[in-house]
């Protein structure tokens, strides 16, 4: 991934297990508590208990700070609890604080704000941060969102805070802050992208002599080193990384000074906003959003990111489908450490592999995020419409599932090893190299067409008479076609027939190699 500007920090925080950030309406109920490092986020579920991203206020009637004196009280209490989003878009905390930051310094560089309410809100911005770092922040669900808990928040204990969304809406605010979050899961995903590919290269290094049958329509086909079936995956996670990085280039883009629609009559200075905050290009220059109604109703970055997450899940879950017929008993080329699969409840003798079953599983449910984006977006005029709100969900839940399954696929691989008996009795079937035969056949003169029909009378003479291919006799061969030599049968020297492979992209011994070198060198 391309590094872009790092201004006021870009720490990444860990993508844990998707899905387990509960909440209840019911307020009073269900506080995210986290646990550092790759560990599962954890839900409890008793009443005002606090947890590392802070606490949550029960509801209360007064009117939340976005609502204008246009009204004459808060909104009833069951449409507070319906169109809140703290219950998940808190997560963008850290985001919505550094966009402030920037926001604040650029107001008092064009002078609406003075030299020391800048240093009261920056100093204000960490504290709360730190708060909710570890865990003290009180999260009030009738401020809607994380943008009003921490505005009202600041303002309450810094005059200056009322002047923080001067010539900012939530509507480019939200815009920023996913843009900023989604900056940085992409930097981590693909690095643990290209993790997964260094597992699949070292696995294949580990077990470089091994032979397998190639499949077609999961029928036994032609024979490949384990290696250049494997490198088939790293091949695909390779593409998948060029369109996270093409995914990045359009997800940085700053809208922020965009307000609700359009614009604002204060002398914003966007471009300045854009560079502190890393939007730019290549050359350093700024990149911005051109029309302003596009800035705040664009979730094509979202859109585009569940797509190129949906493929990665899809490429994931073929992987695993073949690591889940590879563990089998009725192929067994493969066999999975104890501590990446699970027993049964009833049958003791059970080694389910339970990773790679989820890793197929949950690709339904990337694939699924992607479809209800899609679904969000169709029927939406111009601009922001609340339905927006309803982006994040799908968005956080793809990113977390695919960062987890990509990470969980690495460490499998490499607790993983190669059943070498089992390999090679399955590649001794003399049927994998029936093209062989028909390319000897070939060289000899005759169209492949022929050729191919000459080596199916053969394979239905072995079939017949209950002999493998290379068990038929060199007079039965003969006897079908002249052209068949006494040398015909040499074709079934399996290392042989895989060293004749020297067509660039196939599975010969020096081509796997070759590869091989070339993916330890990229990976680096």
């Amino acid at each position: 991934m391309r590094a872009r500007g790092a201004a006021l920090g870009s720490e990444v925080l860990p993508a844990d297990r998707a899905g387990k950030f509960e909440f209840a309406h019911r307020l009073g109920y269900t506080i995210p508590q986290a646990v550092r490092g790759d560990k599962s986020f954890l839900a409890v579920t008793f009443p005002r208990v606090g947890g590392r991203f802070g606490r949550l206020k029960r509801m209360k009637k007064s009117s939340p700070v976005s609502r204008s004196g246009r009204f004459a009280g808060g909104p009833a209490a069951d449409v507070a609890a319906f169109s809140e989003s703290i219950s998940f878009d808190w997560r963008l905390w850290r985001h919505d604080i550094r966009g402030s930051k920037a926001h604040a310094a650029m107001l008092q560089r064009i002078g609406l704000l003075t030299r020391q309410e800048l240093q009261e809100l920056l100093a204000g911005l960490d504290q709360i941060a730190a708060e909710i770092e570890a865990g003290r922040f009180r999260w009030k669900a009738e401020l809607e969102d994380v943008h009003m808990n921490i505005e009202a928040e600041l303002t309450r204990r810094v005059a200056a805070g009322a002047k923080l969304h001067t010539g900012r809406s939530r509507n480019d605010q939200v815009a920023l802050d996913m843009r900023l979050w989604l900056r940085d899961e992409i930097r981590a995903l693909d690095g643990e992208v290209q993790s997964l590919q260094r597992a699949l290269v070292e696995l294949a290094r580990r077990e470089e002599d091994v032979i397998i049958p190639g499949y077609t329509h999961l029928q036994r086909a032609q024979p490949v080193y384990l290696a250049h079936h494997l490198l088939a995956y790293v091949e695909m996670l390779a593409r998948d990384r060029e369109r996270l990085n093409q995914c990045f280039d359009r997800v940085n883009v700053c809208p922020l000074g965009c307000g609700a629609l359009a614009g604002t009559t204060l002398p914003l200075d966007r471009e300045w906003v854009a560079r502190l905050l890393g939007f730019v290009d290549e050359r350093g220059r700024p990149r911005l959003c051109q029309n302003s109604m596009d800035a705040v109703s664009d979730r094509d970055f979202a859109v585009e990111f569940c797509s190129v997450a949906a493929l990665l899940a899809v490429h994931l879950s073929r992987l695993a489908e073949d690591l889940v017929l590879w563990a089998s008993a009725e192929f067994n080329f493969l066999s999975i450490a104890d501590a990446y699969t699970t027993g049964s409840s009833l049958m003791p003798q059970k080694k389910n592999p339970d990773v790679a079953e989820l890793t197929r599983g949950k690709s339904g449910r990337v694939i699924g995020n992607l479809v209800a984006l899609l679904a969000l977006l169709k029927g939406l005029p111009m601009t922001y419409n609340r339905d927006l709100q309803e982006d994040k969900e799908r968005l956080f839940d793809s990113v977390d599932t695919v960062r987890a399954t990509t990470r969980l696929c690495a460490a499998m691989l490499r607790h993983s090893r190669a059943n070498r008996k089992a390999c090679a009795a399955a590649a001794a079937d003399p049927a994998l190299l029936a093209t062989d035969l028909a390319d000897y056949l070939v060289r000899k003169g005759m169209p492949f067409r022929q050729a191919h029909h000459v080596v199916g009378q053969l394979v239905a003479l072995a079939e017949q008479s209950g002999r493998k291919l290379n068990q038929l006799t060199p007079a039965e061969l003969q006897a079908l076609d002249p052209r068949l030599g006494p040398d015909a049968l040499e074709v079934f020297d399996l290392k042989r027939a895989l060293l004749r492979r020297q067509v660039p992209g196939s599975p010969g011994a020096k081509q796997v190699q070759r590869q091989l070198a070339r993916w330890e060198r990229l990976l680096k």
